[in-house]
């Protein structure tokens, strides 16, 4: 059977014909529109994402960094490798890149917020990942906390900052140093230069630990007279005031050696 004595295929095959011209109208329009100057990137328009601020990112920087390393037109730009470009930029933790017609580009931006100076030297942000930017740009504000750990425990010890800043509040003490060491026992310095011996997460919940202690240290503060130099936690049924003349100055924080005769042990 001829196809053409068919009306129905005729006219199924008219309309296909028709649509292939059509889209290569347009795929031939648009090539010819993405040539054109006027779709050539003009702007970059530079952005906090909602809620955040922004007070390290320098737009002037942004905009360099995408004229330098990425080409193309409104309609041929990746954004993908936009995005990526971007967040090599020193404290740019996040972006999102949009297109607005005809020729501009909006880069929204989510800073680090800087927790803390890691011991490798790069920072910490708030959600426990590692980042390097201007420590003195980051100290803006002052000195920042310093955190340790082995490799991956980032997180970790920022969520032990967090716990333990809620947990010594009633002694108006505030953490400036936590450590985990590679055998896992858990250290801190606080404010005034007392350093806690926390130990590891075997027995007594660290977070009980540390409560027994803030309950019990004004009244042992005030029969002593003087403050604690290095507080030990890691007993069972209470801790052990120590002096740093017992472990000595050089001794590491966690992994200080300690001398049983010497403690002055509240039950």
């Amino acid at each position: 059977m001829n196809p053409w004595h068919s009306p129905r295929l005729a006219n199924a095959l008219a309309r296909m014909l028709s649509a292939a011209v059509v889209l290569a109208l347009l795929a031939t329009v648009v090539s010819w529109a993405a040539r054109r100057d006027v779709f050539d990137l003009r702007l970059v328009r530079v952005e906090a994402v909602a809620g955040h601020k922004l007070r390290q990112s320098s737009e002037s920087l942004l905009r360099a960094t995408i004229a330098q390393r990425i080409h193309g037109s409104f309609f041929s730009i990746n954004l993908e490798e936009v995005r990526a470009v971007i967040e090599t930029v020193p404290w740019v933790r996040r972006a999102q890149v949009r297109r607005v017609w005809p020729n501009r580009l909006v880069v929204a931006i989510e800073e680090h917020r800087p927790l803390a100076l890691w011991e490798d030297g790069r920072l910490v942000n708030t959600y426990g990942e590692l980042f390097s930017a201007n420590l003195d740009e980051a100290e803006e504000d002052g000195a920042l906390p310093q955190f340790g750990g082995p490799k991956d425990s980032e997180s970790a010890v920022v969520r032990r900052y967090a716990e333990l800043r809620d947990l010594l509040a009633p002694l108006g003490a505030v953490p400036v140093a936590v450590n985990l060491s590679a055998r896992h026992a858990w250290s801190a310095q606080l404010d005034d230069g007392t350093r806690l011996m926390i130990g590891r997460e075997q027995g007594l919940a660290l977070a009980d630990r540390i409560r027994r202690w803030v309950a019990a240290y004004p009244a042992v503060k005030a029969q002593l007279n003087r403050r604690a130099e290095v507080v030990d936690l890691r007993y069972p049924n209470g801790f052990a005031l120590r002096s740093l003349s017992v472990l000595g100055d050089a001794a590491p924080l966690a992994d200080a050696s300690v001398n049983p005769a010497s403690n002055r042990t509240v039950e």
